[in-house]
């Protein structure tokens, strides 16, 4: 290269501009720049340019301002546009303005996922809908319900006209709802004079009276309404006691599948099978509903201990007015349920106390508010208990030969094999244990089989479970004390376990068959039951977590089910459902007070159900004992049409008597029932099947 290149190739690369200088000369926004310069330095064409950007702006301002004219002039004389659709057209321009905005900022909004759609609300009220229809609690429900009737199959099947067991005492809890209801929309001052055993006094507490079903009772009238009404009610009553036993198990810890032969143990237990025809035993629903309120409301439960942040005052209240709801079904179930709420109670205030004392880190183990709902809901419990105790304090006040005895006690207490006998109702057990129960001596109340299920599982929760050793040894010392007590006088004498609460215990002398407390029984085996199906479930899902893919396999989930089939078969009944007595035509038209005859403990109580379309006055009656004074009602009458009957009836207050012919027969009455009665003061008038005799004045 020649001396003379270098000098201009070093001229070149001083005349093409580089990235900086490109920068410089690059023109800045105003704030920057400021105001253009205008000196000798201001190259022609820039004038030039300025003056074009000069006179583009002032042409656009022009064409601006025409046009607001034209349109404003257009505005003018049309109005078409209102000022909401100005303000609609400005909201859109901001709209388009800020969108526009964040597309410049952000170039690559455009290929972003679009957003997600908001849902409308008839779509959030589906989405609600179905989250409630899948909920464990709406499930438990549906199917208690389900279960329920098909388990008392065939009750529904003609619910107008038979009735479980037999038509004698659910025939009587029929007219006690009836009546219940009946009253306490017309006069509620007269509940317990009920228009039964006239002229008896304090006659609806003669036997527990399911007042807590008062408001079916308000539904409906006549004997049809009174069977279609009992059929319901005994459906859903076991339904209730499922559905409270699953809730006290889930409560306390146990899983779904645990939960589920809790309850199903609890409602369908063989033993149960012959108190189906006592409404007032079944419906023991309440019992662990209440349990489970009161617990959630304390935060309590086996598998996690007292947890105070899960305290709910509001459960705890509702589960206090569950228990008072209970107690109103009657004492026969009631009083010990009270019993074992006030240990409850004392054993809470006992930890309280404690907690207090020594543990000063736990300044408030209950809390004020819970401490509040218990104390309340405590009273609410306690007032309802006196309450409906005063009428049976009347009653024994009035009648002390009601009063049971230790030899009452004696006949209906089962003795140990009856643990092991199933009723003649139970479809499985039914015939294969006839001749256990043949060595009963009143097998009603004492077949007291729980499920030979039932027991497996509760021994095999002994020692394989989710629940504490401690826990553990608790629920079994209450299956033994349950299960001793009973036995009534049978566990040597009773002198150390029954008799003394017979003796010292307010109101249990009112109790007559100590075989009932087995229900207690049953339902703490289902809880030990329950710890060892939940250790299962749990087990089950630690197996198939290694299977691929993570699922239990068929084998598995038979064997998370087979319990609770074994536990429903078991349960499955033969119950019979007899036809109701039709109700006599007179009934519907004879005024009161008057008497049916014949007269007995079986046919008064269909005489009961009879009254429920007019509820008129009636010496009939049957309860858990006979009046002395219908007992004389019954010995005079035995030769009514006669001066002495009518004489007698007439002191009492008796102005009709109705004598039913299709059950005359092998009675005194079948010969004398079609005497004339001339001269005896009073007239014969035949309706239908039934003779009417009118006591005239």
């Amino acid at each position: 290269m020649t001396t003379e290149e270098k000098p201009a190739s070093r001229d070149l690369a001083k005349a093409i501009p580089t990235s900086r200088d490109l920068a410089e000369e690059m023109p800045a926004s105003p704030e920057e720049t400021g105001p253009a310069p205008t000196g000798d330095g201001a190259t022609r064409d820039e004038t030039s340019k300025d003056e074009t950007s000069k006179d583009k702006a002032a042409k656009n301002a022009a064409t601006k301002d025409a046009a607001t004219k034209d349109e404003a002039g257009e505005n003018e004389a049309t109005g078409d546009k209102t000022a909401d659709d100005e303000a609609a057209e400005n909201a859109a321009a901001k709209d388009t303005a800020t969108k526009d905005a964040a597309t410049d900022a952000d170039p690559w909004a455009a290929f972003a996922p679009a957003p997600e759609p908001v849902p409308t609300r008839p779509r959030r009220v589906a989405r609600a809908v179905g989250r409630f229809l899948i909920h464990e609690w709406t499930l438990a429900v549906v199917g208690a319900l389900v279960l329920a009737a098909l388990m008392t199959w065939p009750t529904l099947r003609y619910p107008l006209y038979t009735i479980p067991q037999d038509y004698w005492d659910p025939t009587l809890q029929a007219w006690q709802v009836a009546w219940s209801g009946h009253i306490l929309l017309t006069d509620p001052n007269q509940l317990w004079q009920a228009n039964t055993f006239y002229p008896e006094r304090w006659s609806f507490a003669f036997s527990d009276t399911l007042l807590g079903y008062a408001p079916a009772g308000m539904i409906g009238t006549g004997p049809e309404a009174a069977i279609l009404r009992y059929n319901i009610l005994f459906v859903l009553a076991h339904a209730l006691a499922t559905l409270g036993a699953y809730a006290l198990a889930r409560q306390l810890g146990a899983g779904r599948i645990g939960g589920a032969v809790a309850g199903v143990s609890f409602a369908y237990a063989p033993w149960l099978l012959a108190q189906a025809g006592h409404l007032h035993v079944l419906s023991n629903g309440g019992i662990p509903l209440a349990l489970a309120m009161l617990a959630r409301g304390h935060g309590y439960s086996f598998r996690y201990g007292y947890r105070p942040a899960r305290r709910h005052a509001g459960w705890a209240l509702a589960g206090w007015l569950v228990a008072a709801w209970q107690l109103s079904l009657g004492f026969g179930i009631g009083l010990p349920f009270a019993y074992v709420l006030g240990l409850l109670t004392i054993a809470a205030a006992v930890t309280w106390y404690v907690r207090r004392a020594f543990f000063w880190a736990v300044r408030r183990p209950f809390g004020v508010r819970l401490l509040l709902a218990d104390l309340f809901g405590g009273l609410v419990f306690a007032a309802a208990g006196v309450l409906l105790a005063i009428p049976y304090f009347k009653v024994t006040e009035l009648h002390p030969y009601a009063r049971r005895t230790l030899g009452d006690i004696d006949i209906f207490s089962p003795p140990a094999s009856g643990f092991l006998t199933a009723p003649g109702e139970s479809r499985i057990w039914g015939s294969l244990h006839e001749g256990a129960r043949a060595g009963l001596p009143w097998s009603p109340e004492m077949t007291l089989l729980p499920g030979f299920a039932l027991l497996a599982l509760a021994a095999g929760g002994l020692f394989f479970s989710v629940w504490k050793l401690r826990h553990r040894l608790l629920l079994l010392a209450g299956v033994l004390v349950t299960g001793i007590l009973a036995m009534g006088t049978r566990f040597f004498g009773g002198t150390f376990t029954y008799v003394p609460l017979f003796e010292h215990l307010p109101g249990w002398d009112g109790l007559r068959t100590p075989g009932r407390l087995m229900l207690w029984t049953t339902l703490l085996l289902g809880l030990l039951a329950a710890g060892a199906l939940t250790a299962f479930a749990m087990r089950v899902r630690e197996l198939a977590a290694e299977r691929i893919p993570p699922w239990p396999g068929p084998w598995l989930r038979l064997a998370t089910l087979l319990p609770l089939m074994l536990v429903l078969v078991e349960g499955l009944n033969t119950t019979p459902h007899p036809v109701v007595p039709q109700q006599p035509a007179a009934m519907r038209s004879v005024e009161g007070p008057l008497l049916v005859l014949p007269s007995n403990q079986s046919l008064d109580q269909p005489v009961m159900l009879w009254t429920t379309s007019r509820f008129q006055d009636v010496v009939n009656g049957g309860s858990g004992f006979t009046p002395q004074q219908l007992n004389d009602v019954r010995r005079v009458t035995q030769s009514f049409p006669d001066p002495t009957s009518i004489e007698y009836l007439r002191t009492l207050g008796v102005r009709n008597v109705v004598l039913l012919r299709e059950h005359l027969g092998g009675t005194p009455w079948e010969a004398t029932v079609n005497l004339p009665v001339d001269g005896m003061g009073i007239s014969r008038e035949e309706i239908g099947q039934a003779v009417v005799y009118r006591l005239m004045p």
